[in-house]
């Protein structure tokens, strides 16, 4: 036991300083770490079209409203609508002109004629009446031959055919520019319905019209047709009557260039109405996908350097001021960036304990072992044997407490939580160390407040794992004959649960020191390395995990220390 002694003091101090050698370099200060983004670049133009979040978004928000603008350019009852009270007004003139002609041009019959028009009379009175309208009339007689034709001129030289020219264009070429996207677009629209060809022989008659020949039998007729040149070409044919006796058909035709013009006039007003919603749709969508884009690339980035961060950790920009669900995002993402960082930390130094811990007793398995290979006395070598062996004990239950410590996290995060009744725990742990008590080790009293529902939501098993390990420590602290309280009560929201001994207590200075990982403050008369320094570690980490809080404290009376008490809280389940 004297080698031992001897060269574990030794051996400890180089031990340290190599552990200080290898532990990571500290961290440069925060008021630097903060001061370095100051020193930006400037901020480059970046095109907002290569986002595709800021296209989706352009695409759902301009797509409605190209969908209705097209069906708002398509104004087909707006057209239908025109055009029928173009054939009505149609009708009203050739009736008119009807009338006239079956009272004023009539050929005045000898005894045993029949009634006819007088021809010459006829074109004249056909031609001043529809000269005011701009519509073009032609006359046929009852034998089915064209007599008049307000776009043919007779005369000496033959027949001369007059022609409406259009407007010569000046427009500017913005108009015209905007006069060729309009022509283009409106090209896409569907027609929505196909007419009969309009064609005119070169010797006309009622035989080549349809409305005439119901005109000429009596009836009222309208038609619709498309010329060669995609003009539509509105029709009226109405008889010519004297006393209900059909003498011919007049029928006036004309083309549906007002009809285009006002319907141009309301699709360009469309359109500059269109042209306004598209700016500030785009804009407006230019601006949407700027405040989510941004601010989440950012993120991105930010998440990146986290990825490849060394030395310190990364800063999540802080978009706070949002108050949106982006702001929401970037907390998470600082917090668990903090967590994270948190737990890197806290894997460094677990690391770094770990190996000190374990140094020590392969140091002392080392010595004791090239120590017996030179000793032949037989009582020395049982006595290092045994050291040998103790050391392999205490190496096994730190790799088991070890192991328990790394995968605490993962089972408080996977296992299922259950209600568990504090009040039910302690009585079982109570009664389990009455029944392995052999009567020289301290007492358990119990004070549970059984009026109160004492239930909490967790795992059973570590929350008794947690109470075990109290119980365990104040049992080894505790004088022979001594006695250990466990005392639950319900406080409000929490289950307050404490575990108190009749120890010497513990130092003043030590209170919070006690959780830290491998410390160990055993009693004198305890052989070294029975404990590895984790229980109480590892219950801290499953109360915090609960939500609740451990702490430790000193029993007074009469201004002396009496004990020690461990005081859990956790938060209140229902049952």
């Amino acid at each position: 036991m004297r080698l031992v002694a001897d060269t574990e003091p030794a051996r400890l101090e180089p031990e340290m300083r190599d552990l200080d050698e290898d532990a990571p370099r500290p961290r440069r200060p925060a008021a630097r770490a903060k001061a370095e983004p100051a020193a930006r670049r400037p901020r480059r133009w970046r095109n907002p079209f290569r986002s595709a979040l800021t296209r989706r978004i352009l695409a759902v928000n301009v797509l409605p409203l190209l969908i209705l603008v097209g069906g708002l350019l398509f104004v087909g009852e707006y057209r239908k609508g025109l055009v029928q009270s173009e054939l009505d007004a149609l009708r009203t003139q050739a009736e008119l002109i009807a009338n006239a002609l079956g009272e004023g041009t009539i050929d005045r019959p000898t005894a045993g004629e029949d009634v006819s028009l007088a021809i010459e009379a006829a074109r004249h009175m056909v031609r001043r009446l529809v000269e005011p309208t701009g519509a073009r009339a032609r006359l046929f007689a009852a034998d089915r031959s064209l007599v008049a034709d307000t776009r043919v001129l007779s005369g000496p030289g033959g027949s001369i055919y007059i022609e409406r020219l259009p407007p010569p264009e000046d427009d500017p070429p913005v108009l015209g520019a905007a006069g060729r996207v309009y022509g283009w677009i409106v090209g896409l629209l569907p027609d929505g319905e196909e007419l009969p060809l309009y064609a005119e022989r070169p010797v006309q008659s009622a035989s080549d019209y349809v409305e005439v020949n119901r005109a000429l039998e009596g009836e009222v007729m309208r038609m619709r047709r498309r010329d060669q040149f995609d003009r539509t070409i509105l029709s009226v044919a109405v008889p010519v009557q004297r006393f209900k006796q059909v003498l011919g058909a007049v029928m006036l035709s004309t083309e549906d260039g007002a009809i285009q013009k006002a319907i141009r006039s309301v699709r360009f007003d469309i359109l500059k109405v269109f042209a306004v919603a598209l700016a500030i749709t785009v804009l407006l969508s230019l601006y949407l996908g700027g405040t989510i884009v941004r601010p989440v690339l950012r993120l991105a980035r930010a998440a990146e350097r986290v990825k490849r961060g060394q030395g310190r950790p990364p800063e999540i920009p802080d978009i706070g001021r949002r108050n949106d669900e982006i702001a929401d995002l970037a907390e998470s993402l600082r917090t668990m960036t903090q967590v994270l960082w948190q737990r890197l930390n806290a894997n460094e130094r677990f690391a770094a304990d770990v190996a000190h811990e374990i140094k020590n007793p392969l140091t002392s398995l080392r010595s004791a072992v090239e120590t017996a290979a030179r000793v032949k006395d037989a009582d020395q070598q049982r006595r290092l044997m045994a050291i040998i062996q103790e050391d392999v004990g205490r190496l096994d239950r730190l790799i088991t407490d070890i192991s328990d410590a790394s995968r605490l996290d993962a089972e408080l995060s996977r296992d299922e939580s259950e209600v568990v009744d504090v009040a039910r725990l302690l009585d079982a742990l109570a009664e389990l160390h009455s029944t392995m008590e052999d009567g020289s080790g301290p007492a358990i009293r119990l004070d549970v407040a059984r009026h109160q529902e004492l239930t909490v939501v967790g795992l059973e098993s570590r929350l008794g794992q947690v109470f075990r390990n109290l119980i365990a420590n104040a049992v080894s602290f505790s004088p022979p004959g001594g006695t250990v309280t466990l005392k639950a009560v319900r406080q409000g929201a929490w289950v307050e649960a404490q575990v108190e001994d009749e120890g010497p207590g513990i130092p003043p200075d030590k209170l919070a020191a006690i959780f830290e990982r491998f410390y160990s403050e055993r009693p004198s008369g305890e052989k070294f390395g029975t404990h590895s320094g984790l229980g109480l570690s590892i219950s801290k980490q499953i109360v915090e995990a609960h939500g609740g809080t451990i702490v430790a404290e000193n029993r007074q009376a009469g201004g002396r220390i009496t004990g020690a008490r461990f005081v859990v809280r956790l938060p209140a389940g229902h049952g």
